[in-house]
């Protein structure tokens, strides 16, 4: 029986039986979406594209931003840090809020309750509850305070030199996430993503010990907050997580993205050694899905499907999102390509998805 792709999405994280591997996105850039249907909203994108769920990223949909300089794409963020914006969605920030621990003492964090934040979400609930899932989003506690109140290097220094002034900025950032995620899901969110990076391509940002000490408690607890509201929930980190993967699984996410392929992350050795865990990704938005052909778009996608697609608790993704370097018609051959080869059971020759 056919299902919706909000019954194939929440399945899939859940390890039940559905029809078709799903597919959603973190984020499509603007650009990608325009050469695709020109015109249209992003609505109307993702009901052309008939995708199984929408994710409404924070920064994007739900964080207040103070213009500094227009003419040079200068924001603050709702945090206080200077934040530089290009071509893609997301912009960088390349100037920090918190100097010393004193500065701190006077911070005023942003209000998580204010209900223009809600707007997006009680749009997409009206229009899609039921068909697409909603998916909430909130940008994990490390990446926030890393990179908006610290910088990589205070960040890294302060865990050896004041462990404890870390710990007290987690806890500001987790208590406005976690008020987040409740009104998200009240509101009607189906899952849940918690994303933001751990690991470069050649390991973990931290030690494992360091991750278990600052890292992971503020997921565990965003992810047993979803739990306790019957919701899903999966985590995003790109780069090499094999070090850190016991602890990533530990915090009791449903599911992992996006076994990230320029990390020499492989789909099947993740599924081997965590039968149970909802994989996602993990078609390669740098080479295959920027510059290489429709054809290899397709058999990365089958590729995919084979290593990870038996059992069901898989969902076709990116290894990242569609960002403004990924070519229109590669993305379109990579929807097409799930929709023809992830159907359930999957047509099986050996280890091979026909």
């Amino acid at each position: 029986m056919k299902m919706t792709g909000a019954e194939r999405v929440v399945k899939a994280l859940k390890g039940q039986e559905h029809d078709m591997v799903p597919h959603f996105e973190l984020i499509h850039d603007k650009n990608v979406r325009e050469a695709i249907l020109p015109g249209a909203s992003y609505e109307d994108f993702i009901d052309y594209m008939d995708i199984d769920g929408v994710l409404l990223f924070d920064k994007v949909f739900s964080w207040k931003y103070e213009t500094v300089d227009e003419s040079k794409k200068l924001v603050l963020d709702q945090w206080g840090a200077l934040v530089h914006f290009t071509s893609n969605s997301l912009g960088h920030c390349i100037e920090r809020v918190i100097k010393t621990e004193k500065d701190f003492d006077k911070y005023v964090q942003p209000d998580p309750d204010e209900e223009w934040r809600y707007e997006s979400m009680k749009k997409y609930v009206k229009r899609w509850k039921g068909r697409r899932a909603i998916i909430a989003h909130v940008t994990d506690v490390f990446d926030i305070v890393r990179e908006s109140f610290f910088g990589d290097e205070a960040y890294y220094q302060t865990m050896f030199d004041n462990p404890g002034f870390i710990d007290r900025v987690n806890q500001v950032v987790l208590d406005y996430n976690l008020r987040s995620i409740k009104n998200q899901i009240e509101l009607g969110a189906d899952v849940l993503a918690v994303t933001g990076d751990f690991a470069m391509t050649t390991g973990p940002m931290v030690s494992p010990n360091h991750t278990a000490q600052f890292l992971t408690p503020a997921t565990k607890k965003q992810v047993e907050l979803a739990h306790s509201l019957n919701v899903p929930a999966f985590k995003h980190t790109d780069g090499n997580i094999w070090k850190i993967l016991d602890l990533l699984v530990d915090t009791g996410i449903d599911g992992l993205h996006p076994i990230d392929p320029m990390a020499g992350m492989d789909l099947a050795e993740v599924r081997a050694k965590y039968p149970d865990l909802c994989l996602m990704g993990n078609v390669n938005c740098g080479a295959t899905l920027c510059w290489e052909s429709v054809e290899q778009v397709r058999q990365e996608v089958k590729q995919c499907i084979q290593k990870a697609g038996k059992g069901g608790r898989y969902i076709c993704m990116s290894s990242n999102s569609i960002h403004s370097g990924v070519k229109p018609d590669n993305y379109l051959a990579m929807v097409k390509a799930i929709k023809k080869y992830g159907r359930y059971p999957l047509r099986l020759e050996g280890d091979k998805v026909l």
